[in-house]
């Protein structure tokens, strides 16, 4: 139905699907799934749509009342984590390497479950995944902070269109008033970082969870001691990492950089990453004086 929608109103715009997608902007393909009802849109899509077709608003208020996920299965051992997201009414993570899953575009979901899996389970795995955030997305949505290693900016997932759309991703849901995202840039000595991505979870009761993984399995904690602990390491993190304004303004920088280069120059963003630590680390390293030889004097 929203994709019929959709169609109807552009081609009165008297726009092709390029068209369209060139001043979202987005790629000719997205639309072209969304108007054929294989795509799930984001809700800023429906509203972009509404504002260049001039609607009057149709496409979002038919978004809000679609039911996108009516059924989706994620793994057994992850379920416990999905029925947290559920009632969680704060959450508070640290990322590395790649992007949380409650912040994942479904390109960038695809790509990603595309390295572990194949066929029709990719996208079962990418509806499960999305239909996690609408909680999050929605208005009133619960309060999730979420503090990100330079790393998930520039770890190449899929293409450099994937990776600039995910970067603006970022930047428009950042805006919500329950999401704050930071970034703890890579150059920044003296930075303590957890050992490994986790999630601080706040449930209604009261009670704190902790949640890592490993390769195939969610590990859970409630030890208060343990929890008091992590959240101590978290919040002198944030409070050491770049500004939500800051993180914005590199999040942008790294979109506008995927937009300039195309796919073959796909391990850009790390190899940039990678000089700078070269450099940094360079640059603090102590200077050691070397022993010159002198030059020969020549007999007379």
């Amino acid at each position: 139905m929203f994709g019929e929608v959709l169609r109807h109103f552009r081609e009165a715009a008297l726009l092709t699907q390029e068209g369209l997608a060139r001043q979202i902007p987005c790629d000719r393909s997205h639309v072209a799934r969304v108007e054929a009802g294989t795509r799930v849109p984001q809700e800023s899509f429906a509203k972009a749509c509404d504002e260049l077709l001039v609607t009057g608003g149709v496409l979002a208020r038919l978004w809000a009342k679609i039911d996108w996920y009516p059924q989706v299965e994620h793994p057994d051992w992850f379920r416990r984590r999905a029925e947290m997201d559920e009632e969680a009414i704060a959450l508070r993570e640290y990322q590395e390497r790649v992007m949380p899953g409650l912040l994942q575009t479904a390109d960038y979901a695809r790509a990603l479950f595309s390295l572990l899996v194949s066929g029709e389970e990719v996208e079962e795995r990418v509806r499960a995944r999305l239909s996690r955030q609408q909680r999050f997305l929605a208005d009133g949505g619960p309060l999730y902070i979420v503090v990100l290693d330079e790393s998930c900016l520039r770890n190449m997932i899929g293409s450099a269109t994937v990776m600039r759309d995910q970067c603006a991703h970022l930047l428009s849901v950042g805006e919500r008033p329950n999401i704050r995202v930071q970034v703890a840039p890579a150059g920044r000595l003296g930075l303590f970082r957890p050992s490994g991505s986790m999630s601080l979870i706040k449930l209604p009761d009261g009670h704190d969870w902790i949640y890592s993984e490993s390769l195939d399995r969610g590990h859970f904690n409630d030890d208060p001691t343990l929890f008091a602990r992590h959240s101590h390491t978290y919040d002198v993190l944030r409070a050491d990492a770049l500004s939500a304004p800051e993180s914005a303004a590199l999040i942008r920088e790294t979109m506008e950089r995927y937009a300039h280069h195309g796919p073959d120059r796909a391990h850009l963003g790390q190899e940039q990453l990678q000089r700078r630590q070269r450099r940094q680390l360079h640059r603090n390293s102590p200077r050691l004086r070397r022993n010159r030889p002198r030059p020969r004097q020549q007999e007379p």
